[in-house]
């Protein structure tokens, strides 16, 4: 089950950041997967959008592979899917 507008919408606000870098690499994220995130999906992003935007953008580019807030989650297969397509050139 995908994701409703409003709770899309409420991701795309979210993830207005501080950091160009974080906003480009979202902006690709939500125009090539936005139609389809599902439920768990939506829940991982939030997550990952709770997070301070250097440690946002360490994920994303990976440099790192984990962050101490969410060591325990990035173990699931829907986190591990959800950042992977976020690192999709």
């Amino acid at each position: 089950m995908t994701i409703g507008n409003a709770e899309l919408y409420r991701l795309k606000s979210d993830a207005r950041r501080g950091l160009l870098e974080n906003d480009l690499i979202l902006q690709r994220f939500f125009e090539r997967h936005g139609a389809q995130l599902s439920a768990e999906d939506g829940k991982v992003l939030g997550q990952l959008l709770a997070l301070e935007d250097n440690d946002l953008m360490d994920l994303l580019i990976g440099r790192k592979d984990s962050v101490a807030a969410l060591e325990n989650e990035m173990q699931t297969p829907a986190f591990k899917n959800v950042l992977e397509k976020l690192r999709e050139k």
